[in-house]
């Protein structure tokens, strides 16, 4: 019996081969996952415009329910930097509660793309779309973060991307120095550290070592004015309690757009994450699987204050090359994140601001792909339009429109490169075999007598062909006796297709014109029948080949 339900959790399927050994190797590796995620997890929630305890908090539950319900036995889950801008934006607009709302949406969209098996649709999504929109995000942190990089003292932000750049000219006399060297230095330090540390992560050791010097700098050396996580926000050292919220058909009506970004940018990162880490494991992940555990995630975080969680690549690298190989790993690094706040949470306190800022710069670059951006732009003048489309809308205006808008235009593109690939050809005289696929006999041209007319179609007969075959149909204004329609090469054919079709033979029909099928594929015969139309033809005059065609029409000259 076929399964309906295509959910098979990794974690359930790892004990048979289960060892100590594989134990304390996935131990290990959710150690070093789990303190990597901690700056990562900070940075991010305060990017997004809520606290770094809910940053935390989303690491911590989402990296949990991902691990334990996931269709990869390698993925962790938590808060990323794609999400900044779109968490960012939707708090500017509906509020702490509207997000909350939204990922709620996106993580019911979440759970029924899984439960609807459509995981290897979200590939089919065009890479430009996604590298489009992948930059325009890191572009977008980049500038997010000059404020808090240099210490600018400015008393407000706008939210847009031009005003933003802007505002910064504006105060550019503003700069704190101490600031500015804290950010700078982070980011050496982050960029420096893989070349002499390969197992410690260069965004931890700029945290401990900068948040060291500036507690030093305040504390006995009267520096003044580096500004620290402690001046923003009050960290708790426990988990939040669960809270309701107010749901109803208005504000669905409101959040749909948002929740449909999140969504639709959570299924991409995740399935990408899932499909980078089964290129460098030799696994295979199921997609319906890890995108019903991402929708679970979605649905839980936000009662407890969390932002939308999805597949984290850097993230799920780490826990692969440090020997994770089984979703203990990804358990062990919610845990270990969970121990962090309840007894070291107080501490992150003293994180100077210009380091995290720091620390986001860093993601911004490795996000942005400039370098397959730039290899993009040498591709089909379609691919370029639709990239530069996607990161011009995603920059000046939101992550929402530039999906949707993207989506669209490539799907119109799409539709114009397959319009252009089918073709509709006319013979008259004689039809030519010898470089044919459904030849039966040994005679390379078939012979038509006057009054018989093959019109072939050369594609999918969609609503993107249809108009042309009408027109090519006017064009010729001629009165056969006999049509035959060459469908061999028609691999499917949509309902604007059909429709066409039977405006042909209604005319025809009128005309006194037959009409004979010719080379139709069990997938269209399967159309024509469900219409009605095969009826209305007859099946004695939808035939398997070309020469069953002549031999047809030629009985009715």
């Amino acid at each position: 019996m076929k399964k309906r339900l295509d959910f098979q959790p990794k974690l359930f399927t790892i004990w048979k081969n289960y060892s100590k050994e594989k134990f304390f190797t996935d131990l290990m590796a959710g150690i070093i996952v789990g303190i990597v995620a901690l700056p990562l997890a900070i940075a991010f929630g305060i990017a997004s415009g809520v606290s770094p305890e809910q940053g935390l908090i989303t690491a911590i539950i989402a990296g949990f329910i991902v691990s334990f319900l996931g269709g990869s036995n390698v993925q962790i889950g938590g808060p990323t930097g794609a999400f900044i801008v779109v968490v960012y934006g939707i708090i500017s607009k509906f509020g702490i509660e509207g997000l909350a709302i939204a990922t709620v949406l996106a993580g019911i969209f979440l759970l029924l793309m899984g439960v609807l098996k459509l995981g290897t649709v979200i590939r089919f999504i065009p890479y430009p779309i996604i590298v489009g929109f992948t930059s325009g995000i890191a572009l977008t942190i980049f500038t997010t973060q000059i404020k808090d990089l240099f210490g600018l003292q400015m008393a407000e932000m706008p939210a847009d991307f031009l005003p933003k750049w802007g505002a910064y000219f504006r105060n550019a006399g503003s700069v704190h120095g101490a600031s500015a060297l804290v950010g700078i230095a982070s980011i050496l330090l982050i960029v420096i550290t893989p070349k002499f540390f390969k197992k410690i992560p260069g965004s931890l050791l700029a945290i401990v070592v900068m948040t060291a010097v500036v507690y030093v700098l305040k504390n006995y050396m009267g520096v003044t004015g580096i500004e620290t996580i402690g001046d923003r926000f009050q960290i708790k050292a426990a988990l939040p309690q669960p809270t309701l919220l107010a749901i109803n058909m208005e504000t669905i009506h409101f959040l749909f757009p948002a929740a449909f970004t999140i969504a639709i940018l959570g299924a991409i990162e995740s399935l990408l994450s899932a499909t980078v880490a089964d290129g460098v494991t030799g696994d295979k992940h199921n997609s319906n699987t890890e995108l019903i555990a991402q929708g679970v995630a979605n649905i839980v975080v936000p009662f407890f204050g969390g932002i939308p969680a999805t597949g984290a690549i850097a993230r799920t690298m780490t826990n692969i090359n440090n020997g994770g190989r089984s979703p203990i790993a990804g358990i062990i690094h919610a845990v270990v994140l969970l121990l962090i706040l309840l007894f070291l949470g107080p501490l992150t306190q003293h994180i100077p601001m210009a380091c995290l800022a720091g620390v986001l710069v860093i993601v911004a670059y490795n996000m942005s792909e400039w370098r397959t951006f730039r290899s993009l732009l040498r591709n089909s003048r379609s691919d370029v339009i639709v990239l530069l489309t996607t990161f011009l809308l995603t920059v000046i205006f939101d992550l929402t429109i530039a999906i949707e808008v993207g989506l669209l235009l490539a799907m119109l593109l799409f539709m114009k490169r397959m319009s252009e690939v089918t073709k509709v050809s006319v013979v008259k005289d004689e039809v030519d075999l010898s470089a044919e696929g459904e030849i039966y006999h040994e005679e390379e041209k078939l012979n038509l007598k006057k009054g018989i007319e093959v019109y072939e179609i050369d594609g999918p007969f969609f609503f993107g062909i249809a108009n042309k075959f009408d027109e090519c149909m006017k064009i010729l204004g001629d009165h056969p006796q006999v049509r035959i329609i060459r469908m061999r090469k028609v691999p499917f054919m949509d309902t604007t297709g059909l429709h066409n079709l039977e405006s042909l033979y209604r005319l025809s029909e009128k005309e006194k014109i037959r009409v004979v099928l010719s080379g139709v594929n069990e997938a269209v015969r399967k159309v024509l029948e469900k219409s009605g139309l095969a009826d209305r033809i007859g099946e004695e005059n939808i035939c398997s080949n070309i020469q069953e065609a002549v031999q047809k029409a030629n009985s009715y000259i």
